[in-house]
């Protein structure tokens, strides 16, 4: 893995949290473990010296002497049996019974002496025997009995090796020392194996943003994991999706502006230029003017469209709310098709309707209800009809329009509301439009707080519904 991927740090970092969280687990398990196998052994030191004791006790019942021969002979085979070493005191303190000829004498220590009189003692022993090994001592105090003679208290005090406590725990630390050896190892691997395949996917990643970065989409990141990663994935591929169309969308955008302009610019030079220098003669320069006239309007509109709709997408455009008669917008707007209609034997329907007031902008309006009437007069079909719809209903102010024709498929309908979306049919019919029209009349619409409809039926009519409300809220 690179030194300078985070998967590496993340890696050393888990694996010294493993190995820390294990010496931790490790001294607890361990100091568990020979605490209870220390108490296990104690109570049977303390077990064997009660039965010393018992036995102690049952011999000077009988006898009425605690250092006849039998006697001496028991703690000596006792102590050989049970692998002990037990010191018998009498009341005052002093050795009557010694595990070692050499502290044949050693008296009773006196701290030890103090706490058996008030209970037992079980527990580890530095000082009694040895000073450089601690041993396991029980020491108890207890009475004997001559038939009617006065109780005599003596001490017994039996201590054991910790051999086997040590050993244990040595035992124990290996075993859980290899286990942790192992563990760790198996651990280090499996993270290994995950922080490479997750370096690998986050540099597939940064080298493919890197290509988006620089315009490259030919490659897309491949999404198979379901955890971050495969969400991560899921987004930027999508992300590089959007950027892709929308640069795809841009150089159409440019190509058919420039196309766009280009048109009636060159048509209004040509006949400019023709009035100039009396090719065009002068009984039809009225008729060529009106021309260039029709030509200077649709670049207004096209203009217009452009710069409304940078504005629509920086949030400026702000619009200027009127009492606005649309019936007689629409019907200005139709006598500007007044001759491709007539060109195409168009039959106009129901323009001839009462007055329907909104207060809306009626620039904007008016560049929504020209896109719609643009359309409709460019898909009727020839010798179709274009009628038109005025009403109120709850409020609200509804122009339809409508034309016969090639009509939308259904699959089609979401799409066309999108910036430079042109269905397969009207490809082949609008050559010069840029696909903006229904985009900016519904930004215009939403602004002017009204929305637009549309419905069609595949190879019989198309109707757009513009639904504006009556009053403005003053909010």
């Amino acid at each position: 893995m690179h030194s300078k991927n985070p998967y590496n740090r993340l890696f050393h970092f888990s694996t010294f949290m493993i190995i820390s969280i294990i010496i931790f687990i490790g001294v607890i398990i361990i100091s568990v473990s020979s605490s209870i196998y220390k108490r296990t052994e104690l109570d049977k030191l303390k077990t064997v010296g009660n039965l010393f004791i018992s036995c102690i006790k049952e011999k000077y019942n009988s006898t009425g002497s605690i250092e006849s021969k039998s006697t001496k002979n028991f703690h000596g085979i006792f102590m050989e049996e049970h692998q002990l070493m037990i010191y018998l005191y009498d009341e005052n303190g002093n050795c009557i019974f010694s595990a070692d000829d050499e502290k044949n004498n050693m008296p009773i220590q006196s701290d030890i002496k103090s706490y058996i009189d008030k209970k037992e003692y079980l527990d580890f022993d530095s000082e009694g025997i040895s000073k450089n090994e601690p041993h396991l001592l029980y020491g108890n105090q207890f009475q004997v009995k001559y038939q009617s003679n006065e109780p005599h208290k003596m001490y017994a005090l039996i201590y054991g090796s910790t051999y086997n406590i040590s050993r244990f725990t040595m035992e124990i630390f290996f075993i859980y020392l290899l286990l942790s050896i192992v563990s760790i190892i198996f651990s280090c691997l499996i993270m290994k194996k995950k922080a490479e395949k997750y370096a690998s996917y986050t540099d597939n990643m940064i080298r493919i943003i890197k290509q988006y970065s620089h315009g490259d989409f030919s490659e897309k990141i491949v999404a198979d994991n379901d955890g971050f990663f495969g969400e991560a994935e899921k987004h930027i591929n999508t992300l590089a999706a959007n950027v892709e169309k929308s640069e795809e969308m841009s150089k159409t955008f440019i190509a058919n502006v420039s196309h766009e302009l280009r048109t009636p610019i060159t048509t209004i030079g040509g006949f400019v230029d023709g009035i100039l220098d009396g090719t065009i003669p002068k009984n039809k320069r009225n008729e060529y003017l009106i021309l260039v006239s029709n030509e200077i309007h649709r670049l207004k509109i096209l203009i217009s469209s452009m710069l409304n709709m940078s504005r629509f997408e920086s949030g400026t455009l702000k619009p200027n709310f009127k009492e606005t008669n649309l019936t007689d917008l629409v019907i200005k707007t139709v006598f500007m098709f007044e001759k491709k209609i007539e060109a195409k034997h168009i039959e106009i329907e129901e323009l001839d309707s009462e007055r329907l007031v909104a207060v809306v902008d009626p620039d904007l309006m008016q560049q929504v209800i020209y896109n719609l009437i643009e359309n409709a007069v460019k898909f009727v079909n020839d010798g179709g009809k274009i009628s038109f719809k005025f009403e109120k209903e709850n409020d609200m102010c509804i122009i339809g329009i409508k034309n016969t024709g090639e009509g939308l498929k259904d699959s089609e309908i979401p799409k066309i509301f999108d910036r430079f979306y042109k269905t397969d049919f009207s490809r082949g019919k609008d050559t010069t439009g840029l696909g903006l029209g229904l985009s900016i009349s519904r930004k215009i619409l939403r602004i002017n707080n009204g929305h637009i409809v549309v419905k069609s039926v595949y190879g019989e009519y198309t109707e757009f519904q513009i639904q504006v409300p009556e009053k403005q809220n003053k909010s």
